[in-house]
C-alpha cells in the first residue's frame, strides 16, 4: 500500500511524505519508494528478513525522539508503531496531529480482556482512526465504543497496473492456483493446502509471501506429499506477472481488514476465490466465489468448476474486474489528503 499511496501524495503536491519504519530490513518495496523519491527512514538495522530486530523493543520507541518534532502530521500503521507513537508524543512532545489506521476486522488482542483498557488509551490518543472497511468499523466500534474520531476509507490499489484481459480456461494438462498472503496466524493456509489435497494431479498452487509460519505450512505441505505440487515464492515485487501466470486466484483467511492482495487478484482477470470471513464478504460478494471458512472440500470444489467451465470462469473473472475497479488508489489518495487537510 505504501509503494502505491506515497508517491501519488507526493506527485499531487498537496503534501511531502517520507516513510518511517521500524526495520530497516531490505526488500524490493524499500528499493521501489526510494527510485520514486520517497524519503525512507528507519529505527533498526538488519540484514536478514528472519533476524529481525523485534518491533516491540524499547530502544525504538526512545530512537522515535528525533522525529516526532519533523511533522505536522504522523500515520501509523500496525501494533507497535500505533503504540509508541503517542507514547513517544507524551513522553518527549509534540504538535503533530496523529492518524492510524485499522487494517483488520480482529486481531488476537481483542480476545484478552487485559489488552482493552491499554487499546481504549490508545486509540483515544489519536485525532483519527480510519477503518479500511464497513465491517473493521462495526467491529472496532463494538469493541471501543463509538466516536466521532472513526472513519471508514477504504484500502486501494493501482488497479490499473493489474488489470489484464479475461482469459479463456482450456482444458490442458496444468492448471496454476495462487494465494499472495504473509505467513501469520491471520491467514489460512492449511485450508488451502487440504483443498489442493482434493484436487487431480494437474493443479499446482503457489504461495507467494513470507512470515512465521511459512515453516509449519511447509512441513504439512511436504507431510502431504505435495513436495512437487505445492511451490513457495517467497516475497515477490512482480505480483501481477504471477497472477497473469495463475489459472485462479484464492485467499483464505481467518479473518480480514480489507486485503489488498483480493482487489489485486480481483482486478487481474483471473477468477477470484475467498473464504466468507469479515473483510473479505463485503469486498468479494457479488463477484467473486465464496466458500465457507475452513471448508476445504467446498475451496476444491469450486476452484475445479471454474476450471473446467469457461463461460462460469469468464462470467466471474469479469464481475471481479468490475468491482476491482471501485478500490482504485486514486479514490484512497483524494480521501486520505481531505482526511489530513481537516486536521490542519
Amino acid at each position: 500500500m505504501m509503494v502505491d499511496l506515497l508517491p501519488l501524495l507526493q506527485k499531487r503536491g498537496d503534501a511531502d511524505v517520507e516513510l518511517l519504519l521500524f526495520n530497516g530490513v531490505e526488500t524490493a518495496f524499500k528499493r521501489i519508494l526510494n527510485q520514486d523519491g520517497i524519503n525512507v527512514h528507519q529505527l533498526g538495522y538488519v540484514d536478514d528478513v528472519d533476524n529481525l530486530w523485534s518491533v516491540y523493543t524499547p530502544r525504538l520507541l526512545f530512537k522515535l525522539k528525533n522525529y516526532m518534532a519533523r511533522y505536522d502530521i504522523i500515520h501509523t500503521h500496525n501494533t507497535a508503531c500505533q503504540f509508541y507513537v503517542p507514547l513517544a508524543k507524551q513522553l518527549f512532545g509534540s504538535k503533530a496531529r496523529l492518524v492510524t489506521t485499522e487494517h483488520n476486522s480482529t486481531n488476537r488482542r481483542r480476545n484478552k480482556r487485559w489488552f482493552k483498557p491499554l487499546d481504549r488509551w490508545m486509540y483515544n490518543q489519536y485525532d483519527r482512526i480510519i477503518c479500511i472497511s464497513d465491517q473493521t468499523r462495526l467491529n472496532l466500534e463494538q469493541y471501543i465504543g463509538k466516536r466521532d474520531s472513526i472513519a471508514t476509507i477504504y484500502n486501494g490499489v493501482d488497479v490499473n497496473r493489474f488489470l489484464k484481459p479475461v482469459k479463456n480456461i482450456e482444458r490442458n494438462d496444468r492448471y496454476v492456483i495462487t494465494m499472495v498472503a504473509a505467513f501469520r496466524e491471520q491467514k489460512d493456509h492449511e485450508t488451502v493446502l487440504r483443498a489442493r489435497k482434493r484436487l487431480p494431479g494437474n493443479y499446482y498452487l503457489q504461495l507467494v509471501g513470507r512470515g512465521e509460519t511459512e515453516p509449519q505450512v511447509k512441513k504439512m505441505s511436504h507431510k502431504m506429499g505435495l513436495d512437487n505440487r505445492v511451490f513457495f515464492m517467497g516475497m515477490r515485487s512482480d505480483v501481477q506477472e504471477v497472477l497473469e501466470d495463475s489459472d485462479v486466484v484464492v485467499l483464505s483467511s481467518h479473518w480480514e481488514g480489507l486485503s489488498l492482495s483480493s482487489i489485486e487478484g480481483m482486478a487481474s482477470g483471473r477468477p477470484f476465490v475467498a473464504s466468507d470471513v469479515d473483510g473479505l464478504h463485503e469486498i468479494v460478494d457479488g463477484a467473486g466465489v465464496l466458500f465457507p471458512h475452513g471448508d476445504d472440500q467446498a475451496l476444491a470444489q469450486a476452484i475445479q468448476r471454474l476450471c473446467t467451465d469457461n463461460a462460469y470462469y469468464r462470467q466471474v473473472a469479469s464481475s471481479c474486474q468490475e468491482k476491482a475497479r471501485g478500490y482504485d488508489i486514486g479514490i484512497m489518495a483524494d480521501k486520505y489528503v481531505e482526511l489530513y487537510k481537516s486536521l490542519l
